[in-house]
C-alpha cells in the first residue's frame, strides 16, 4: 500500500512538502517555506536563525503534524532543488526527523551554506547525488533523480520505484529545448518509465491554465540582450535585479555586462550565498569576473565610488519583488542612499510574483525610482515551469494511474485536474485535488 501526504504547497505557492509512505517507510519529498509569509514575519529575504513553532504558527513553513503519526517512519528527506520555497524549511523542521537529506550537488551547497552562515545546528547528514542517478534505499524502495532543467541548476523530477509501481514527484521542471546552461531534460528516461507502472505522478500545476508551451531561457537571454547590449547607456548608472538562484541568467548578465566594457558588481547575501554554491558545486566560475559584496558596509563603500565614476560599473543587486531588506529597496529607502539620474537604466530581469504583499512592495519601489525619471525595463524574463502544453507532454510520456496536482493555489490544481480529464482521466476516481494535510492510498 501507498499513502501520500499533501503536507504543504497545495493550497498556495510556497511551503512545497509532500510525504509518501511506503509500506512501513516514509519518504519527505521538499521542506520548503511560503517565502510572503516568511519575509513578511521575519522582514528578511535570507534564511535565518529563528523559532520553527513561531514559523508554523505564521504560515510559513509547512505543519507537519499532519504526518506526526508517521514521525518515526520517515527514512530521507528528498528536495528536488535549491529553491527556498522547496528547501527552506530544512533548517527549521528537519531535526524532527532522524531522516538524512539526499539531493543534487548545488542544491546540497545552497543547504549547508545557509546552515553555516546563519550558525544553525542541523542533525541530519547531508548527501549528494548527481540527476540521473539511482540507488536503493532500502529492499523496498529505489531512489532516481532525473534531470529537469528550471530556473536554478540541478533540478530533478524524482522517481520512488516501489513494489507497487513508480511514485513521480514533479515539482518544479519546465521542458526547455534550448537551455543556456546544462543539458535539456532527460525526455529518454521519461518515456522508459512511462513504459513502466508509474502509480502516481505528483505534478506542479503553477501554470496549469496558461496554454502554450513555456518559452526557453534562451529567450529571456535575448531579451536581455537587446536592452544591456542595443540600448544606448554610455554614462548611464545600469543595475539588473533578478532572482539570485537563476545561475543561468547570472551568466548572461556578466556575459552582457562584460561585452559593454562594464565592471561588474554583484551585491546582497542571498546573491552571494547562490554564487559561492554555484561555484562550489563547478556549475560557474564568476570570481575572476565580478566583485561579489555581501555585507552592507561593502555596499555603501562601493556604491560611493560608483557614483562618481558614471557609465563604468553594472549593478547587479537583490530587490526583484522590491523586498524591504534588499539591495535595491535600501538604494532607495536611504539606507544606501544612492541618487540616480534621469534615463539611468533599472532591469527587472524576472515578473512580479502576484502577490499582495509582492504587488505593493514593488509598486513603492518603482514610484521611488521613478522620482529620479530613470528607465525602468520590466518583464525581461520567462517563468522556469512548465505551462499547461508542457504539463500535456510530461502526462503523454509517463502515463501515469493517478495524478495528484500540487504547488498551487486551488484555481491552479485545478486547472492541472482540468487537463487531465481532458485526456481521459477522472476526477475524484484518478485525478486527486487535495489541499495541505490531506491523505490519500493508492
Amino acid at each position: 500500500m501507498v499513502e501520500i501526504c499533501t503536507v504543504g504547497g497545495y493550497d498556495e505557492v510556497g511551503k512545497n512538502s509532500t510525504a509518501v509512505k511506503i509500506g512501513d517507510e516514509v519518504y519527505i519529498l521538499d521542506l520548503g517555506i511560503h517565502l510572503e509569509n516568511y519575509v513578511k514575519y521575519t522582514r528578511d529575504e535570507d534564511i535565518i536563525s529563528i523559532n520553527p513553532n513561531e514559523l508554523m504558527d505564521a504560515g510559513a513553513v509547512p505543519d507537519i503534524s499532519a504526518i506526526g503519526d508517521w514521525k518515526s517512519k520517515v527514512k530521507m528527506i528528498l528536495p528536488t532543488h535549491a529553491h527556498l520555497d522547496h528547501v527552506g524549511a530544512i533548517p527549521y523542521l528537519a531535526n524532527n526527523f532522524k531522516a538524512p537529506i539526499m539531493c543534487t550537488p548545488f542544491t546540497s551547497e545552497v543547504i549547508n551554506g545557509i546552515i553555516t552562515e546563519d550558525k544553525i545546528r542541523l542533525n541530519s547528514k547531508i548527501r549528494s547525488m548527481s540527476a540521473n542517478s539511482s540507488f536503493q534505499a532500502s529492499g523496498n524502495v529505489k531512489i532516481e533523480f532525473v534531470h529537469m532543467t528550471h530556473s536554478t541548476p540541478h533540478t530533478v523530477i524524482i522517481a520512488l520505484h516501489t513494489k507497487e509501481g513508480i511514485i513521480l514527484y514533479a515539482n518544479d521542471f519546465k521542458f526547455d529545448l534550448f537551455p543556456t546552461l546544462g543539458k535539456k531534460p532527460n525526455f529518454r528516461r521519461l518515456e522508459e518509465l512511462g513504459n513502466q507502472k508509474v502509480l502516481a505522478l505528483v505534478c506542479d500545476s503553477t501554470y496549469a491554465a496558461d496554454a502554450r508551451k513555456m518559452p526557453s531561457e534562451s529567450i529571456a537571454k535575448e531579451m536581455l540582450r537587446e536592452i544591456m547590449l542595443g540600448i544606448e547607456s554610455k554614462n548611464k548608472h545600469v543595475v539588473v535585479t533578478t532572482f539570485s538562484s537563476h545561475i543561468a541568467r547570472l551568466n548572461s548578465i556578466v556575459e552582457f555586462g562584460r561585452k559593454m566594457n562594464r565592471k561588474i558588481v554583484f551585491m546582497g547575501r542571498s546573491m552571494a550565498k547562490y554564487v559561492r554554491a554555484a561555484e562550489a558545486a563547478g556549475i560557474a566560475n564568476f570570481s575572476n569576473k565580478v566583485e561579489v559584496l555581501k555585507f552592507s558596509g561593502q555596499i555603501k563603500r562601493k556604491l560611493k565610488a560608483i557614483a562618481k565614476d558614471r557609465g563604468r560599473y553594472l549593478m547587479v543587486a537583490t530587490g526583484h519583488q522590491g523586498e524591504p531588506n534588499s539591495v535595491l529597496s535600501k538604494m532607495m529607502n536611504g539606507e544606501l542612499k544612492f541618487n540616480f539620474m534621469p534615463e539611468d537604466h533599472v532591469i527587472f530581469s524576472c515578473r512580479t510574483i502576484p502577490t499582495p504583499t509582492n504587488i505593493e512592495n514593488r509598486k513603492r519601489l518603482e514610484a521611488d525610482l521613478r522620482d529620479f525619471n530613470v528607465r525602468i525595463f520590466k518583464d525581461v524574463h520567462q517563468s522556469g515551469h512548465a505551462a499547461r502544453e508542457d504539463l500535456r507532454d510530461l502526462i503523454n510520456l509517463v502515463k501515469p494511474k493517478h495524478i495528484i496536482p500540487a504547488h498551487g493555489e486551488r484555481s491552479m490544481t485545478s486547472a492541472l485536474a482540468d487537463l487531465a480529464a481532458e485526456m481521459g482521466y477522472k476526477k475524484g476516481e484518478n485525478v486527486h485535488v487535495m489541499g495541505n494535510g490531506e491523505r490519500v492510498r493508492l
